[in-house]
């Protein structure tokens, strides 16, 4: 039942960022995931919402536990929680952005052409891409949005790196992939074309080599997450992806 598979993907998710983190500091809400080595990085600094909430405190709550930070992000992972979050991190001066579960039903395509690689071989196109998306960020900042992948293989059992050539060699998409075949769950996250190789089936590879790897493993509930408001969601659905649910960030700078 889509219910039971977004509880247990939220457990997941709540795993991870757990067992991801440097440190976490519990709170009666959830937990702040920390990372000194990554000090810049939003994602690897972040106060994680995963139970019940008093949203007229979480701003003083989020000050507290992220006070030694010069930004704020809150990830609620709970739909209903974090629409009624909503309008007092707001009025605190946050912005807010939804991001869709979506859950794989369509047809489990094949291996799809791409391979594992490691974060050296990505790094070029990796860093390249940040530039483009945040252009007025300086190199260090580039620097720890490379790096922090490198953190994520302690948040699953079992943590790939996919990425799709071109003829020439160069890694032109990629995705994470993180499977806990004891539960049935894998997540494909981050999937990236490099600008220079958008339009050429490449992200596609990677997607298929995904689904495949993870259904070879016996995971029956793949998954992945998008911002409902941009275009890849779309691209998703055409693939066999629909939406199950929904959690929210809350982000200050």
């Amino acid at each position: 039942m889509p219910g039971s598979e977004l509880h247990q993907i939220t457990a997941f998710l709540t795993a991870f960022a757990r067992r991801q983190a440097a440190r976490t500091v519990d709170l009666p809400c959830g937990f702040a995931a920390l990372d000194d080595e990554f000090a810049l990085s939003y994602a690897n600094n972040h106060l994680v919402v995963d139970g019940a909430a008093e949203p007229e405190a979480l701003p003083a709550l989020a000050d507290e536990a992220l006070g030694h930070l010069p930004y704020r992000l809150i990830t609620v992972l709970d739909d209903e929680t974090g629409k009624a979050c909503a309008e007092p991190l707001l009025r605190a001066g946050y912005t807010h952005s939804t991001y869709l579960v979506m859950l794989h039903g369509g047809p489990v395509p094949e291996a799809g052409g791409a391979e594992e690689v490691d974060l050296e071989a990505i790094r070029v196109p990796l860093a390249r891409r940040w530039r483009g998306y945040l252009p007025d960020a300086d190199e260090e900042v580039i620097r720890q949005l490379v790096d922090r992948r490198a953190r994520r293989r302690r948040g699953a059992d079992s943590v790939h790196l996919l990425g799709a050539r071109t003829a020439e060699g160069e890694v032109a998409s990629w995705a994470d992939l993180y499977l806990d075949p004891a539960s049935g769950i894998a997540q494909i996250e981050d999937l990236i074309t490099s600008e220079l190789h958008l339009g050429r089936g490449y992200g596609d590879a990677v997607l298929a080599a995904g689904l495949r790897r993870a259904a070879d493993a016996g995971c029956g509930t793949r998954f992945l997450t998008a911002d409902a408001a941009d275009w890849p969601r779309h691209w998703y659905e055409r693939r066999g992806f629909s939406v199950i649910g929904r959690h929210h960030g809350f982000e200050r700078t």
